[in-house]
């Protein structure tokens, strides 16, 4: 297939899908930067799986934001670089296609990536602030728990001290940081564990946002395999809410906490420290409930 092909017509970006994206980048356009991830083995994860990681050129991203820029300059004012990890390009070569973005789009306020902290450990703090000051906001990175040994066992290629150290300097570089947490994914064996080391390093780190999302079996993670064989035992909802308590009860963070994902029983959001006792309060009704009652759906009205 040729790259024209993969172009719906002139004023679009080309993409090889599937193309994922934080669900707070609904409104952003979406530049693959990267295919793939370049590390792929978390096992709780089935988004890149078949895809041959690569970084395009820089003449090729530069040419899709040419492309979206032909019919809506004036529109842009978010802007999510794809795929996963995009943060290990080059620095020079992220400045250059960051500062090419605000030449073609007069309007954008803000330019986002995934970022993970097996990738991140590579950037300096200079790194960092060069990043910045191209015009990198925000960091979309995937803590998903702080327990050692559940890092261990879903592959994430990082333990918890790196992800305190990393997420520390994406802090003190002046990028916004939005750490994600998994809920569940440490089973019934180590629920508790995962809940409290959580809590310990999100609150070393203190980002300015912390999304919960809830562990659901995808056919094409590796941690598939163990759920259906009963090796990884799934928290039920009302199990998956007690977790989520803890998890909350033990945060000192200054962080804006966001359940925004279908995945997760109920929404609780809230920012820390001030909105926790009536964040731990929506959780103890949800607890009351018939566990019959949970569904896919997110439950607002509690």
């Amino acid at each position: 297939m040729s790259d024209q092909s993969k172009r719906p017509h002139s004023n679009c970006p080309r993409y090889e899908e599937p193309v994922y994206r934080p669900p707070s980048e609904a409104n952003s356009l979406i530049i693959q930067a990267t295919i793939g991830c370049p590390h792929n083995k978390c096992a709780f994860c089935g988004m890149y799986k078949g895809k041959k990681f690569r970084i395009r050129p820089v003449s090729e991203i530069k040419e899709d934001l040419s492309s979206a820029g032909g019919g809506c300059q004036d529109v842009v004012e978010s802007l999510f670089f794809a795929d996963g990890n995009t943060i290990i390009m080059k620095t020079v070569e992220l400045e250059d296609i960051f500062k090419y973005a605000h030449e073609i789009f007069p309007k954008l306020r803000r330019i986002t990536l995934y970022a993970s902290a097996k990738i991140l450990k590579f950037k300096t703090l200079d790194d960092l602030k060069r990043l910045r000051e191209a015009g990198l906001n925000r960091l979309h990175k995937g803590l998903e728990s702080g327990n050692d040994e559940v890092l261990r066992r879903i592959q994430k290629g990082a333990d918890s001290k790196l992800m305190i150290e990393t997420g520390q300097r994406v802090k003190e570089a002046g990028i916004e940081l939005s750490e994600y947490v998994l809920v569940s994914i440490g089973g019934k064996e180590l629920s508790r564990e995962h809940a409290l080391d959580t809590a310990r390093v999100l609150n070393a780190i203190n980002p300015d946002f912390i999304r919960l999302r809830t562990w659901v079996p995808v056919a094409n993670a590796p941690l598939y395999a163990d759920y259906q064989r009963g090796k990884f035992k799934l928290l039920s909802p009302h199990e998956a809410l007690q977790e989520t308590r803890l998890l909350i009860e033990n945060l000192t963070a200054n962080s804006l906490l966001l359940s925004d994902h279908i995945s997760n029983f109920i929404n609780i959001s809230g920012q820390l420290p001030q909105d926790k006792k009536s964040m731990l309060a929506k959780i103890d009704r949800a607890l009351k409930m018939d566990e019959k009652s949970f569904r896919s759906e997110i439950i607002e009205n509690l």
